[in-house]
């Protein structure tokens, strides 16, 4: 599913808030752990459920290949 997501690349480093962006979270990994695509590139994200939001890791969170569903 497409989501507004805050995406770690696009932080705003000057004034060191984060910038939304769109993210397609792909599915569930384990517990709060999500695989997403975004920008082309598959990482992990988490759902913080006292925002409502979507924190999609590119920067330190890439997957080189998916994860296989058992």
């Amino acid at each position: 599913m497409k989501v507004k997501a805050y995406i770690h690349s696009l932080k705003d480093q000057a004034n060191d808030r984060h910038v939304l962006g769109e993210a397609e979270i792909i599915r569930k990994l384990d517990g709060n752990l999500y695989l997403a695509e975004c920008h082309g590139i598959r990482c992990t994200a988490i759902f913080n459920p006292f925002v409502g939001r979507y924190f999609v890791d590119d920067v330190y969170g890439i997957v080189k290949e998916a994860p296989v569903d058992e």
